[in-house]
Protein backbone atom coordinates (compact mmCIF):
# COMPACT_ATOMS: atom_id res chain seq x y z
CA UNK A 1 0.00 0.00 0.00
CA UNK A 2 1.49 3.24 -0.57
CA UNK A 3 0.46 6.43 1.17
CA UNK A 4 0.35 9.97 -0.11
CA UNK A 5 -0.33 13.70 0.91
CA UNK A 6 -3.09 14.59 -1.39
CA UNK A 7 -2.87 17.63 -3.98
CA UNK A 8 -5.14 19.91 -5.44
CA UNK A 9 -4.64 18.47 -9.12
CA UNK A 10 -6.59 15.81 -10.57
CA UNK A 11 -4.06 15.15 -13.12
CA UNK A 12 -1.89 14.44 -9.87
CA UNK A 13 -4.34 12.75 -8.37
CA UNK A 14 -4.93 10.44 -10.90
CA UNK A 15 -1.50 9.42 -10.88
CA UNK A 16 -1.39 8.74 -7.34
CA UNK A 17 -4.48 6.39 -7.99
CA UNK A 18 -2.45 4.22 -10.63
CA UNK A 19 0.11 3.83 -8.41
CA UNK A 20 -2.24 2.95 -5.53
CA UNK A 21 -3.76 0.32 -7.96
CA UNK A 22 0.01 -1.27 -9.22
CA UNK A 23 0.76 -1.66 -5.19
CA UNK A 24 -2.42 -3.15 -4.17
CA UNK A 25 -4.13 -0.15 -2.44
CA UNK A 26 -3.23 3.65 -1.34
CA UNK A 27 -4.46 5.54 2.13
CA UNK A 28 -4.90 9.36 1.08
CA UNK A 29 -3.94 11.84 3.45
CA UNK A 30 -6.58 14.54 3.59
CA UNK A 31 -3.43 16.73 5.24
CA UNK A 32 -0.56 15.27 6.52
CA UNK A 33 -1.38 15.05 11.07
CA UNK A 34 1.00 16.09 13.16
CA UNK A 35 2.78 15.07 16.43
CA UNK A 36 5.33 16.85 18.68
CA UNK A 37 7.15 13.87 20.56
CA UNK A 38 10.00 14.79 18.87
CA UNK A 39 13.00 12.48 17.74
CA UNK A 40 16.60 13.30 18.41
CA UNK A 41 16.90 13.69 14.39
CA UNK A 42 13.83 16.32 14.36
CA UNK A 43 15.39 19.67 14.97
CA UNK A 44 17.72 18.84 11.97
CA UNK A 45 15.07 17.63 9.57
CA UNK A 46 12.33 20.55 10.42
CA UNK A 47 15.63 23.25 9.67
CA UNK A 48 16.60 21.39 6.29
CA UNK A 49 12.53 21.87 5.02
CA UNK A 50 11.82 24.87 6.25
CA UNK A 51 14.76 26.36 4.22
CA UNK A 52 13.88 24.49 1.25
CA UNK A 53 10.01 25.99 1.65
CA UNK A 54 8.86 27.78 -1.34
CA UNK A 55 7.79 30.51 0.97
CA UNK A 56 10.29 31.91 3.58
CA UNK A 57 8.06 32.97 6.20
CA UNK A 58 9.15 34.97 8.97
CA UNK A 59 8.25 36.08 12.88
CA UNK A 60 5.01 34.38 14.03
CA UNK A 61 4.17 32.83 10.74
CA UNK A 62 7.84 31.41 10.44
CA UNK A 63 7.39 29.94 13.48
CA UNK A 64 3.83 28.34 13.15
CA UNK A 65 5.37 26.92 9.92
CA UNK A 66 8.33 25.28 11.20
CA UNK A 67 6.44 23.74 14.08
CA UNK A 68 3.59 22.32 11.30
CA UNK A 69 6.99 20.78 9.60
CA UNK A 70 8.19 19.40 12.58
CA UNK A 71 4.65 17.76 13.49
CA UNK A 72 4.45 16.41 10.59
CA UNK A 73 7.63 14.63 10.57
CA UNK A 74 7.37 13.25 13.60
CA UNK A 75 3.94 12.10 12.92
CA UNK A 76 5.13 10.15 9.38
CA UNK A 77 8.11 8.74 11.08
CA UNK A 78 5.77 7.34 13.95
CA UNK A 79 3.23 6.13 11.43
CA UNK A 80 5.98 4.20 9.16
CA UNK A 81 7.28 2.55 12.05
CA UNK A 82 4.38 0.90 13.01
CA UNK A 83 3.49 -0.24 9.43
CA UNK A 84 7.26 -0.88 7.74
CA UNK A 85 5.34 -2.24 4.48
CA UNK A 86 3.85 0.80 3.39
CA UNK A 87 5.41 3.23 0.82
CA UNK A 88 5.78 7.00 0.96
CA UNK A 89 4.68 8.98 -2.23
CA UNK A 90 4.94 12.69 -2.33
CA UNK A 91 4.62 14.64 -4.99
CA UNK A 92 7.80 17.01 -6.10
CA UNK A 93 8.71 15.91 -2.12
CA UNK A 94 12.03 18.21 -2.39
CA UNK A 95 10.48 21.33 -0.36
CA UNK A 96 8.65 22.00 2.89
CA UNK A 97 6.15 19.22 4.41
CA UNK A 98 6.42 16.95 1.84
CA UNK A 99 10.16 16.96 1.91
CA UNK A 100 9.40 16.53 6.06
CA UNK A 101 6.93 13.83 5.07
CA UNK A 102 9.50 11.54 3.03
CA UNK A 103 11.81 12.17 5.54
CA UNK A 104 10.31 10.92 8.41
CA UNK A 105 9.17 7.72 6.38
CA UNK A 106 12.58 7.06 5.15
CA UNK A 107 14.08 7.54 9.10
CA UNK A 108 11.30 4.87 9.82
CA UNK A 109 13.18 2.95 7.69
CA UNK A 110 10.26 2.87 4.94
CA UNK A 111 10.55 3.09 1.26
CA UNK A 112 10.08 6.26 -0.28
CA UNK A 113 8.80 7.40 -4.10
CA UNK A 114 8.82 11.08 -5.85
CA UNK A 115 6.54 11.84 -8.59
CA UNK A 116 6.23 14.36 -11.17
CA UNK A 117 5.09 14.30 -15.00
CA UNK A 118 7.76 13.38 -17.19
CA UNK A 119 9.65 15.70 -19.79
CA UNK A 120 8.06 13.04 -22.27
CA UNK A 121 4.40 13.30 -23.17
CA UNK A 122 2.46 10.73 -21.53
CA UNK A 123 5.34 9.63 -19.31
CA UNK A 124 5.49 10.35 -15.14
CA UNK A 125 9.00 10.40 -13.19
CA UNK A 126 9.58 7.66 -10.19
CA UNK A 127 12.35 7.88 -8.62
CA UNK A 128 13.08 6.70 -5.08
CA UNK A 129 15.68 8.93 -4.38
CA UNK A 130 14.45 12.34 -5.65
CA UNK A 131 13.37 14.45 -8.73
CA UNK A 132 15.03 16.47 -11.07
CA UNK A 133 18.99 17.08 -9.92
CA UNK A 134 18.20 14.90 -6.78
CA UNK A 135 16.82 11.70 -8.61
CA UNK A 136 18.85 8.24 -9.07
CA UNK A 137 19.36 9.23 -13.00
CA UNK A 138 23.57 8.08 -13.25
CA UNK A 139 25.44 10.57 -14.17
CA UNK A 140 28.04 8.38 -15.71
CA UNK A 141 28.37 7.93 -19.79
CA UNK A 142 29.99 4.31 -18.45
CA UNK A 143 26.77 3.28 -17.20
CA UNK A 144 25.08 4.16 -20.70
CA UNK A 145 27.81 2.77 -22.85
CA UNK A 146 26.68 -0.82 -20.63
CA UNK A 147 23.36 -0.84 -20.57
CA UNK A 148 23.72 -0.61 -24.77
CA UNK A 149 26.56 -3.08 -25.58
CA UNK A 150 25.37 -5.82 -27.22
CA UNK A 151 21.33 -4.21 -28.51
CA UNK A 152 21.81 -2.40 -31.53
CA UNK A 153 18.23 -0.78 -30.56
CA UNK A 154 19.81 0.81 -27.70
CA UNK A 155 21.88 2.91 -30.05
CA UNK A 156 19.06 3.52 -32.80
CA UNK A 157 16.39 6.10 -32.90
CA UNK A 158 13.55 4.54 -31.29
CA UNK A 159 13.92 7.26 -28.44
CA UNK A 160 12.76 9.60 -31.10
CA UNK A 161 8.96 8.55 -30.62
CA UNK A 162 8.98 9.64 -27.43
CA UNK A 163 8.77 12.77 -28.57
CA UNK A 164 5.97 12.90 -31.39
CA UNK A 165 3.05 14.23 -29.67
CA UNK A 166 5.50 16.72 -27.96
CA UNK A 167 3.96 20.29 -28.02
CA UNK A 168 4.78 24.15 -26.63
CA UNK A 169 2.71 24.37 -23.73
CA UNK A 170 -1.09 26.57 -24.30
CA UNK A 171 -2.25 27.43 -21.15
CA UNK A 172 -0.91 30.53 -19.83
CA UNK A 173 -1.52 33.08 -16.59
CA UNK A 174 -0.74 36.20 -19.45
CA UNK A 175 -1.85 37.35 -22.37
CA UNK A 176 1.25 38.50 -23.40
CA UNK A 177 2.83 35.08 -23.68
CA UNK A 178 1.57 32.53 -26.87
CA UNK A 179 2.64 30.01 -29.06
CA UNK A 180 1.58 31.68 -32.64
CA UNK A 181 3.59 30.48 -35.59
CA UNK A 182 5.10 33.57 -37.09
CA UNK A 183 8.09 33.59 -39.27
CA UNK A 184 10.96 34.01 -37.82
CA UNK A 185 14.30 35.48 -38.00
CA UNK A 186 17.32 34.24 -41.14
CA UNK A 187 19.57 35.57 -38.42
CA UNK A 188 21.74 33.07 -36.54
CA UNK A 189 20.75 33.33 -32.89
CA UNK A 190 20.44 31.19 -29.46
CA UNK A 191 17.31 30.12 -27.72
CA UNK A 192 16.39 30.58 -23.98
CA UNK A 193 13.47 29.61 -22.62
CA UNK A 194 13.21 30.96 -19.43
CA UNK A 195 11.64 29.03 -16.18
CA UNK A 196 9.46 29.93 -13.65
CA UNK A 197 10.92 32.21 -10.97
CA UNK A 198 9.71 30.26 -7.80
CA UNK A 199 9.56 26.87 -9.11
CA UNK A 200 12.40 24.28 -7.33
CA UNK A 201 14.29 23.85 -10.16
CA UNK A 202 15.17 27.80 -9.93
CA UNK A 203 15.53 28.05 -6.19
CA UNK A 204 17.19 24.81 -5.68
CA UNK A 205 19.32 23.61 -8.42
CA UNK A 206 20.81 27.42 -10.28
CA UNK A 207 24.23 26.81 -9.60
CA UNK A 208 26.71 29.38 -9.38
CA UNK A 209 24.24 32.18 -11.13
CA UNK A 210 22.15 32.26 -7.54
CA UNK A 211 18.33 32.52 -8.91
CA UNK A 212 16.22 33.88 -12.03
CA UNK A 213 18.45 37.30 -11.21
CA UNK A 214 21.95 35.88 -11.55
CA UNK A 215 20.72 33.41 -14.83
CA UNK A 216 19.97 36.72 -16.62
CA UNK A 217 22.74 38.88 -15.64
CA UNK A 218 24.61 35.97 -16.75
CA UNK A 219 23.00 36.16 -20.06
CA UNK A 220 23.38 39.59 -20.63
CA UNK A 221 26.87 39.66 -19.91
CA UNK A 222 27.46 36.67 -22.62
CA UNK A 223 25.28 38.08 -25.35
CA UNK A 224 28.23 40.71 -25.96
CA UNK A 225 30.20 38.44 -26.21
CA UNK A 226 28.24 36.85 -29.63
CA UNK A 227 29.72 36.85 -33.25
CA UNK A 228 28.36 40.07 -35.26
CA UNK A 229 24.96 39.09 -36.60
CA UNK A 230 24.10 36.94 -34.16
CA UNK A 231 20.82 37.29 -31.16
CA UNK A 232 20.10 35.31 -28.21
CA UNK A 233 16.04 35.09 -28.47
CA UNK A 234 14.35 35.23 -24.60
CA UNK A 235 10.73 33.80 -24.12
CA UNK A 236 9.31 33.47 -20.40
CA UNK A 237 7.85 30.91 -19.27
CA UNK A 238 3.65 30.36 -19.85
CA UNK A 239 3.39 29.91 -16.15
CA UNK A 240 5.23 33.17 -14.43
CA UNK A 241 2.88 35.20 -12.49
CA UNK A 242 5.01 38.04 -12.68
CA UNK A 243 6.82 39.13 -15.85
CA UNK A 244 10.51 39.49 -16.11
CA UNK A 245 11.07 42.87 -18.23
CA UNK A 246 12.35 45.31 -15.62
CA UNK A 247 15.42 42.30 -15.51
CA UNK A 248 15.16 41.56 -19.13
CA UNK A 249 15.10 45.36 -20.59
CA UNK A 250 18.29 46.01 -19.77
CA UNK A 251 19.64 43.40 -21.88
CA UNK A 252 17.51 44.30 -24.61
CA UNK A 253 18.14 47.81 -24.99
CA UNK A 254 22.01 46.48 -25.25
CA UNK A 255 21.08 45.47 -28.88
CA UNK A 256 22.20 41.49 -29.00
CA UNK A 257 19.24 40.15 -26.99
CA UNK A 258 15.65 40.07 -27.97
CA UNK A 259 11.94 39.34 -26.13
CA UNK A 260 10.17 36.93 -28.05
CA UNK A 261 6.97 35.72 -26.04
CA UNK A 262 4.69 35.60 -28.61
CA UNK A 263 6.18 32.82 -31.23
CA UNK A 264 5.64 29.02 -30.28
CA UNK A 265 8.59 27.72 -28.04
CA UNK A 266 9.73 24.42 -29.71
CA UNK A 267 9.37 26.95 -33.57
CA UNK A 268 12.35 28.76 -32.09
CA UNK A 269 13.98 26.25 -30.82
CA UNK A 270 14.12 24.30 -34.20
CA UNK A 271 15.24 27.83 -36.06
CA UNK A 272 17.68 28.36 -33.32
CA UNK A 273 21.56 27.09 -33.59
CA UNK A 274 21.24 26.00 -30.08
CA UNK A 275 19.41 26.31 -26.87
CA UNK A 276 20.22 27.32 -23.55
CA UNK A 277 19.14 26.75 -19.66
CA UNK A 278 19.90 26.72 -16.20
CA UNK A 279 17.93 23.05 -15.94
CA UNK A 280 14.93 23.79 -18.06
CA UNK A 281 12.88 20.09 -19.39
CA UNK A 282 13.05 21.89 -22.69
CA UNK A 283 17.01 21.46 -22.85
CA UNK A 284 15.65 17.52 -22.59
CA UNK A 285 13.06 18.18 -25.34
CA UNK A 286 15.38 20.00 -27.50
CA UNK A 287 17.30 16.53 -28.02
CA UNK A 288 14.44 15.79 -30.08
CA UNK A 289 15.27 18.89 -32.55
CA UNK A 290 18.85 17.85 -32.75
CA UNK A 291 20.25 20.74 -30.79
CA UNK A 292 23.19 21.78 -29.21
CA UNK A 293 22.11 22.41 -25.38
CA UNK A 294 23.84 24.70 -22.50
CA UNK A 295 23.14 24.17 -19.27
CA UNK A 296 24.28 26.82 -16.18
CA UNK A 297 22.25 24.80 -13.50
CA UNK A 298 22.44 21.65 -11.71
CA UNK A 299 20.31 18.89 -13.82
CA UNK A 300 20.25 15.24 -14.21
CA UNK A 301 20.96 15.92 -18.54
CA UNK A 302 23.79 18.28 -17.41
CA UNK A 303 26.33 15.77 -18.92
CA UNK A 304 29.35 16.80 -20.89
CA UNK A 305 28.56 15.07 -24.36
CA UNK A 306 25.00 15.11 -23.73
CA UNK A 307 25.05 18.82 -23.67
CA UNK A 308 27.88 21.74 -22.51
CA UNK A 309 27.85 22.82 -19.29
CA UNK A 310 29.00 26.34 -18.41
CA UNK A 311 30.02 25.89 -14.66
CA UNK A 312 31.21 29.45 -14.81
CA UNK A 313 30.90 33.45 -16.22
CA UNK A 314 34.05 32.91 -18.19
CA UNK A 315 32.84 29.56 -19.36
CA UNK A 316 29.39 30.87 -20.70
CA UNK A 317 31.06 33.81 -22.39
CA UNK A 318 33.87 31.70 -23.90
CA UNK A 319 30.70 29.33 -25.45
CA UNK A 320 28.89 32.31 -26.57
CA UNK A 321 31.98 33.84 -28.36
CA UNK A 322 31.96 30.51 -30.61
CA UNK A 323 28.51 29.15 -30.61
CA UNK A 324 28.85 27.77 -34.00
CA UNK A 325 31.51 25.21 -31.93
CA UNK A 326 28.90 23.79 -29.47
CA UNK A 327 28.82 20.30 -30.06
CA UNK A 328 27.11 17.36 -28.42
CA UNK A 329 27.89 13.32 -28.72
CA UNK A 330 25.24 11.80 -30.63
CA UNK A 331 25.84 8.32 -29.76
CA UNK A 332 25.86 9.54 -26.18
CA UNK A 333 22.79 11.32 -26.69
CA UNK A 334 20.84 8.36 -28.21
CA UNK A 335 21.73 5.82 -25.58
CA UNK A 336 20.78 8.30 -22.96
CA UNK A 337 17.82 9.13 -24.25
CA UNK A 338 16.98 4.98 -25.04
CA UNK A 339 17.82 4.74 -21.54
CA UNK A 340 14.82 7.12 -20.72
CA UNK A 341 12.71 5.81 -22.93
CA UNK A 342 12.77 2.10 -21.57
CA UNK A 343 13.55 2.15 -18.33
CA UNK A 344 13.41 5.69 -16.84
CA UNK A 345 9.79 7.22 -17.56
CA UNK A 346 7.23 4.80 -17.28
CA UNK A 347 3.99 5.34 -19.75
CA UNK A 348 0.70 7.16 -18.05
CA UNK A 349 -1.39 8.95 -19.15
CA UNK A 350 -3.23 11.31 -16.54
CA UNK A 351 -6.55 12.06 -18.83
CA UNK A 352 -7.49 8.35 -18.59
CA UNK A 353 -5.55 7.13 -15.78
CA UNK A 354 -4.12 4.20 -17.63
CA UNK A 355 -0.33 3.25 -18.18
CA UNK A 356 2.12 1.06 -18.40
CA UNK A 357 1.13 -1.05 -15.51
CA UNK A 358 4.25 -3.67 -15.35
CA UNK A 359 6.59 -0.77 -15.75
CA UNK A 360 4.64 1.13 -12.17
CA UNK A 361 5.08 -2.16 -10.29
CA UNK A 362 8.93 -2.54 -11.33
CA UNK A 363 9.28 0.84 -9.66
CA UNK A 364 7.36 0.33 -6.99
CA UNK A 365 9.59 -3.11 -6.63
CA UNK A 366 12.80 -0.51 -7.05
CA UNK A 367 11.87 1.45 -4.07
CA UNK A 368 11.28 -1.66 -1.68
CA UNK A 369 14.58 -2.50 -2.44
Amino acid sequence: MIVYPAERRKNKDAVFEAVGRADGGARRLAAVPVSFRDFPETAGRTAEAFFRAKRKHKGLVGWLKRQLIRGQYNWSRRYFLRHPGRIAVAWNGLTGSRMAFLHGARDAGAPTLYLELAPFPGRVTMDPRGVNAEGSVPQDRAFYDAWAAGDPAHDGDGWRAAGAKMTARRATRRADIGQDEGALPDTPFLFCPLQVPGDTQITLFAGWTGGIEGFIVALGRAAAHLPEGWHLRLKEHPSAREPLGRLIAPLVAGGRVVLDNASDSFAQVAASRGVVTLNSSMGLQSFFHDKPVVTLGRAFFAQPGLVAPADSQAALDAIFAAPEAIRFDPLFRARFMNWLDQVYYPRFDPATGEGDMAAIRAKLAQARG
